[in-house]
């Protein structure tokens, strides 16, 4: 046993294509000696580990998961070995990751970590769609938030539907009538909004409707997690781009 303190690598592993891994991710994959795997990521990025061995620590909302404890607890016995681990976390590591509480774990353990950032889910459902979340004529920045906070509870919906930005809403499929509802109180019923099911991958599903018929339109399309919801006015980006296409092929056929 090497009695050198090995690190750990919280790598980004993207929305779910290979193609969208960066290159120092794929280096520290290669150079791995044991990948922690997140049941969100392509299983299929085992094969840029070729000399890793692969435990499997699923966590994935509204099913089983492995507790958050033990996850901290084999990256610190492994690494402790001298051996360089890999935590695989699917979109960025840095956007409701858990990083924040592995990192601190990891530091106080006196262990070396290294992040390497990645493409979250919100980037690859705008780029799904099409769109910019940043769409200067309709909004002024974009925010980040997921609907399961640390204590069970839900955001403050309304004070989100006042900063104007555009809202990209993580694990909020289980709640999304819930959320839609309170967002109505605040938003007009006509507010473009959508949904991007496993965004960035070949199964992706989207959704582009208005923020009142949201929730029974999903239900309608079955879709569910893992999802993004994107509300706000440059989502409408999205719908208008659909419909010249639609106008554009209907005119090809005519002619």
């Amino acid at each position: 046993m090497s009695t050198t303190t090995g690190k750990v690598t919280l790598l980004s592993a993207g929305p779910g294509d290979l193609d969208l891994l960066t290159l120092r991710a794929a280096k520290a994959l290669a150079a791995a000696d044991i990948l922690l795997l997140d049941d969100l990521a392509n299983a299929d990025i085992v094969t840029l580990a070729p000399h890793a061995r692969v435990i499997r620590v699923g966590k994935r909302g509204g099913c089983r998961s492995t507790p958050q404890a033990f996850i901290q607890r084999l990256m610190q016995r492994y690494a402790k070995k001298g051996l360089h681990v890999v935590r695989v976390k699917g979109g960025d590591a840095l956007l409701f990751g858990r990083a924040g509480e592995e990192i601190a774990a990891l530091r106080d353990a006196h262990i070396a970590v290294e992040i390497v950032n990645g493409v979250s889910s919100g980037f690859a459902a705008a780029a799904g769609l099409g769109i910019s979340l940043t769409h200067r004529d309709h909004c002024q920045g974009v925010t980040f938030v997921t609907a399961h906070m640390q204590d069970h509870g839900q955001p403050d919906w309304a004070a989100l539907a006042a900063t104007g930005t555009t809202l990209a809403i993580y694990m909020g499929m289980s709640r999304i009538a819930s959320l839609t509802a309170a967002l109505s109180d605040a938003l007009p019923a006509s507010t473009p909004a959508a949904i991007v099911q496993n965004a960035g991958s070949p199964i992706e599903k989207r959704l582009v409707t208005t923020l009142d018929r949201l929730a029974q339109e999903a239900a309608d399309a079955g879709l569910g997690s893992p999802a993004v919801i994107l509300i706000g006015g440059a989502i409408g980006e999205a719908a208008e781009f659909a419909a010249r296409a639609a106008d554009t092929k209907g005119l090809a056929h005519a002619a």
